[in-house]
């Protein structure tokens, strides 16, 4: 993920079909938080759900290794090595593999779930970051984040079957299974782009407005909806995927990377390094409420939604300025 983080005085900013926060009381409420294997005080990066075997798997960055927890008992089943600098973490079920994106020597690295082991590993370009699987093609893409480069992955071979070069860093990937298209940010041009699977082709690129800095991306492909994290100007961008164009702005806390949708409660949920998780509302497609800024520690990066429980993860390095490792749960709380 892109380390940008520039402070600016709150202000607010509205966009078409946004309206004010409204939240009267907390969104969130910590209901549990477990230690992980360590070591204490070091960068995580991105999570992602396996919902066949309710596993959590989460990449810790600095440390180069990589969690399977299993959600129903809060342990850790496997810890993954061989993962250098692992930032991105996609699960492809059919397979029952994942991939990571490992920074650290330039890698994509295949793990078995049944093994629990890394049992491959894809030479790629500069910093491997992001990563989204598209199912009918059978293809992993993964952004190459200062490489300027998107890795197409064949997963039923394991092999790179193509890579697309673009003239700015990448930001987060995206499928889209309704209109079965990879969204791309470009992340120094403030550019959305359009890749079709079928061809790898690029057929579209749209500008994001005044979003600087889109790394982050989710999705609610249903009502045609991206929203992007604005890391340079601190704002959440509503992009409508039919139209191409950006309809909302909301502000966010400072230093936002990771988004997630959870399209249960139509929350969106966006983890600010300053120690915020900023939380927006869906009431339509074209109307939008910022509820809070819920407080969490300092230099959070990263969260998963867990779309059956509605519970956010998000992993801790530091409590009140002292190392930590460990993963907090949280539970959503709805307005009555």
């Amino acid at each position: 993920m892109r380390r940008v983080f520039l402070c600016f005085t709150s202000i607010l900013i509205l966009g078409f079909g946004t309206m004010g926060i409204a939240q009267t009381r907390p969104t969130l409420k910590k209901i549990a938080a477990f230690d992980l294997p360590g070591p204490a005080g070091k960068r995580f990066d991105y999570l992602t759900i396996d919902e066949d075997d309710h596993y959590l798997i989460s990449a810790h960055l600095a440390a180069g290794q990589t969690y399977v927890i299993d959600l129903g008992t809060k342990k850790v089943v496997a810890v993954v090595t061989d993962t250098p600098g692992v930032e991105g973490v996609e699960y492809v079920p059919e397979l029952k593999k994942f991939y990571t994106s490992n920074a650290g020597d330039n890698t994509i690295g295949v793990v078995d779930l049944k093994q629990m082991k890394v049992i491959k590993k894809l030479k790629t370009e500069a910093k491997p970051d992001g990563s989204t699987y598209a199912g009918p093609f059978h293809k992993l893409y993964v952004s190459d984040e200062r490489g300027k480069a998107e890795a197409i992955v064949d997963v039923q071979k394991d092999e790179i079957v193509g890579t697309l070069h673009f003239d700015s860093e990448i930001g987060m990937p995206q499928y889209d299974p309704v209109a079965r298209k990879v969204y791309v940010n470009l992340q120094d041009q403030n550019i959305f782009v359009v890749i079709d699977p079928p061809t790898d082709k690029v057929v579209g690129k749209y500008s994001v407005g005044k979003c600087k800095g889109n790394h982050g991306m989710t999705l609610d492909p249903e009502h045609r909806r991206a929203f992007l994290a604005c890391e340079e100007n601190n704002l959440m961008t509503v992009f409508d995927l039919d139209k191409h164009v950006p309809i909302a702005f909301l502000p966010l806390a400072d230093g936002p990377d990771v988004i997630k949708f959870d399209a249960g409660l139509g929350r969106i949920y966006v983890a600010c390094y300053s120690g915020a998780i900023s939380v927006f509302h869906e009431d339509d497609p074209d109307h939008y409420r910022k509820l809070e800024d819920f407080p969490v520690q300092h230099a959070v990066h990263s969260l998963a939604v867990d779309p059956k429980t509605h519970r956010v993860y998000t992993p801790e390095q530091e409590e009140d300025g002292k190392p930590v490792v460990r993963m907090v749960v949280y539970e959503a709380v709805t307005s009555p």
